[in-house]
This record gives C-alpha cells, structure tokens and sequence, in this order.
C-alpha cells in the first residue's frame, strides 16, 4: 500500500470508493483563514478534497495561536495563505491549492467569484464583514451555488449548541439575527449557516479600550476550531453523498 492510499483508506471505509472519488473532483472555495477557516480547510485537506481555492490578505499574529490551525511562534508574520499552501501540501499532496492574496468586499468579490464561474462545488464563508457575508450570501442564492456561513464565535463556551440550519431557523445568535433580517429584505430565499443557540457570555469592555477595540469579543480556544470541523463536515457529507439526512 503507497503512502497516498494508506492516509485515505479510513476514509474510504466510511465514504466507500465512489465518495472518495466524488471528494477528490471537487472544488471548495474557503474564504476567510482565521480560526474557523484554517480549521476548515485542514479538515477538507484530510478529508480528501481534491482542490482547494483559499482567500485570505491577512499574517499570522501572535494574538491568533490560541485558535487558528495555521498559528504557531514560527509561522507569525506569514501570510495566511502561504502557510495554509504549506499545510495542505503536507496532508494531501496530491491536493491542488489555489491561493488568493486578497481582501474580499462586497464591491470585489464578483470578479473573484467569475473567475471560478462553473468551477465551484461549495463555498464556506469564514470571513467577519457581514456586508461581504450578505453579498455572498445573494450571489450563491441566485447563482445555486452551495454555500454555508459561518456565524459568530465570540464570546461562546458550549460547543454542544453549535447547529447547522437555514438562518430563517437560528435563535440567540446575534450575528444571525442581523443576517436573518438583511436576507428578507433582499430576498435571499436560503441561506445554510453553522451557528450557536447558546446565550453569548457577557463580558466587561476592558478599562481604557478605545470604541473600535473588539474588546469585549473574547474567543476560546477550542470553539473556531470546531466550528471549522463542522462546517467541513457538512461540506464533506454533501460532497461525497453520505450521512446526511
């Protein structure tokens, strides 16, 4: 047995051959390489996902290791997108990575996105700025393409309430709450999301912070990483048409 179907014979035990065959033709975009992609994209990369588009315009920060998949003392400073490069070359070489060094806004991502026209069999939204995440959002509805959108982590203890579900469906999610009301007025009819129904913790503003400090946004270190895994879950099982319903 070579080393490429060792590392994949447990999956294939669970995906069967067809599946794993479905994984390795297909085409995820993940953007966003914080603490819920970087977990994501692992998980895709080890769950034998043949093509991988990843975007992201940020670097390593210390403040970063205590969730991020890609954060460690020697990779600060790096580009997001070249270590994720790295990482997935180390799981799967077989693996294509397409890497984009890049800042995605509503006013910029169509032409990100027509780059890939046709190409593109999921989508995860990891990325913060709910104006991109509501453009996405819109695009994939109209276009029918698969997405799923990452909400908010901040300020969460229990990984045990995370659910998947259409954001008409969330509760106690702030961020949801925001997306669920911008998608009825712009008629976005789905929208797939991974979100908490947990209560988020209330935490004091830190003495002396200034109004645009997050500071009051605090992340443990294991819930991005399993929202990552999830999301990645959900797009597996889609992909490789198993385990799901």
């Amino acid at each position: 047995m070579t080393a490429g179907s060792e590392a994949t014979s447990k999956l294939e035990l669970i995906m069967g051959r067809e599946g794993l065959e479905r994984l390795t033709a297909s085409t995820v975009m993940v953007l966003g390489l914080g603490g819920v992609g970087s977990n994501c994209v692992e998980a895709l990369a080890r769950g034998g996902v043949g093509r991988l588009i990843v975007v992201d315009h940020d670097v390593v920060q210390a403040s970063n290791i205590n969730r991020q998949a890609i954060a460690f003392h020697s990779t600060i400073g790096q580009k997001k997108t070249e270590v994720v490069r790295s990482m997935v070359a180390d799981i799967n070489p077989e693996a294509q990575v397409t890497a984009h060094d890049t800042f995605v806004l509503a006013e910029n991502f169509g032409e990100l996105m027509g780059t890939y026209r046709g190409q593109l069999d999921y989508v995860v939204d990891a990325i913060d700025t709910i104006s991109t995440k509501l453009a996405l959002a819109e695009w994939a509805d109209r276009e029918g393409i698969q997405l799923i959108s990452s909400m908010g982590a901040a300020n969460k203890l229990h990984p045990e309430c995370f659910r998947i579900a259409d954001v008409s469906k969330t509760v106690n999610c702030p961020l949801s709450r925001i997306m669920r009301k911008e998608a009825r007025k712009r008629g976005i009819r789905h929208l797939r999301v991974l979100y908490s129904c947990e209560q988020p913790v209330k935490v004091p503003v830190r003495e002396g912070a200034g109004r645009r400090e997050r500071s009051n946004l605090g992340t443990a270190s294991f819930v991005p990483p399993i929202m990552g895994q999830m999301i990645a879950g959900e797009v597996i099982r889609t992909l490789a048409g198993v385990g799901r319903g």
